[in-house]
């Protein structure tokens, strides 16, 4: 191995480090005379995902992004050297693991998406107010001269864009069948490398500033564009766009009627980079786990036993809201060969203040998911549909 090419393997390591595979392999493929993919050569990185990352500190790419569900072959022996973004041994583990880790060409190709029904919309735009811009899509079916039943703000997860996450939840189909309008924001490379909703940043976990301004803006926009009933607006996510949705449903109380967290973590669960890191090993940092007042609102969860990102303990710290103290149903089922228990807590008016969905096997991923989008799993429950179901029950008949 010349010195030349031993350079760039350690450029490349520092790469995949900060969390940058594509930049990774041309580099590598630049190195030994071939053709680079052309979409991040001649491009400058972009920041860590966690921008207040000190640079000694090496991002372990299963603490940043969700992973896919492993096979159950393979699901109690995890390949911890992939999952760690290390080098492997040789230039053919290296290629390999760095291939795995880029994005394929088409994985937010809109070809992925069933064809639209007659007369349903599913516009492109960008919403701006004073706390910032994103870019966003929204699902709007052909709704005649009569409201909306509902809105649902669908909050992607790390590395994912909202055409994948429609496509993986297939959110749009069941919109179509409940008459539905669902908003799916894109968060900007620029606040985030990986595109993670930055649900440690104290920025980002108030009223009136930084990421919950900005969704809730457009939440407000789409609201008064299309006459939504205020009491069926409600937010949902996956893995950091469910931590997001869970902060919404704290400082936006008066706009969203129920919260949907998927693989998420609880209310103010991390303020910085290290106490991230802890609760998503279900570790809270001293004081983490004590978040200060929390707002009761009603919350339906799903998470994996098997959830090796963000671990299982913290779908069950969501769903512990400290005014939920009513009387707790539990079943267990089972669902296309996978079982889950779920917890109902009732409402004092009989209706359910909280679900928690405990799926046996599930890793990372949305639960009975399509595989047209990325970090699905379409073994078990339909996560979709419940969250659907839960959300109309909350609002109850329409007058």
């Amino acid at each position: 191995m010349n010195h030349d090419f031993a350079l760039a393997m350690r450029q490349a390591t520092d790469l995949v480090r900060a969390g940058n595979a594509a930049a990774a392999t041309d580099l590598i493929l630049a190195s030994l005379g071939g053709q680079t993919s052309g979409t991040t050569g001649a491009q400058p990185m972009a920041r860590p995902a966690f921008a207040s990352l000190p640079t000694y500190v090496s991002v372990p790419t299963d603490l940043t992004g969700p992973t896919p569900t492993p096979s159950p072959a393979r699901a109690e022996k995890p390949d911890r050297k992939r999952r760690r973004g290390k080098i492997g041994r040789n230039l053919r583990d290296t290629l390999a693991g760095l291939a795995r880790a880029k994005p394929q060409p088409g994985r937010t190709d809109e070809a992925r998406l069933p064809p639209l029904p007659e007369g349903a919309r599913f516009d492109s735009g960008t919403f701006t107010c004073a706390a910032g811009s994103r870019d966003y899509r929204a699902y709007v079916p052909d709704l005649g001269d009569a409201p909306p039943a509902g809105l649902i703000l669908m909050l992607h997860g790390c590395t994912q864009s909202p055409v994948d996450f429609a496509a993986g939840t297939d959110m749009n189909r069941l919109a179509e069948e409940q008459r539905l309008i669902v908003l799916y924001p894109a968060q900007s490379r620029g606040a985030n490398m990986k595109s993670c909703w930055n649900w440690f940043a104290p920025g980002d976990q108030a009223r009136g500033a930084g990421e919950p301004a900005i969704l809730a803006g457009l939440t407000e926009k789409f609201v008064a564009q299309h006459d939504v009933p205020r009491d069926r607006v409600f937010v949902a996510g996956l893995s950091a766009g469910a931590a997001m949705a869970v902060i919404l449903g704290q400082s936006h109380g008066d706009l969203f009627a129920a919260v949907g967290a998927h693989s998420g973590l609880p209310y103010r669960a991390a303020t910085d980079v290290p106490s991230a890191f802890a609760a998503m090993a279900g570790t809270p940092a001293p004081g983490q786990d004590q978040p200060g007042t929390v707002r009761d609102i009603p919350t339906i969860v799903f998470h994996g036993t098997a959830d090796r990102t963000v671990a299982p303990v913290n779908g069950r710290r969501i769903a512990d809201q400290p005014g939920t103290a009513g009387p707790e149903i539990i079943d267990k089922g089972e669902r296309n060969g996978r079982s889950y228990s779920r917890a109902v807590i009732a409402a004092p008016d009989g209706r359910a203040a909280v679900e928690y969905w405990q799926v046996d096997g599930l890793g990372h991923a949305w639960s009975g998911g399509s595989p047209a989008g990325s970090y699905t799993d379409p073994v078990g429950p339909d996560a979709s549909a419940e969250m659907v179901r839960f959300f109309l029950e909350v609002a109850g008949p329409r007058h």
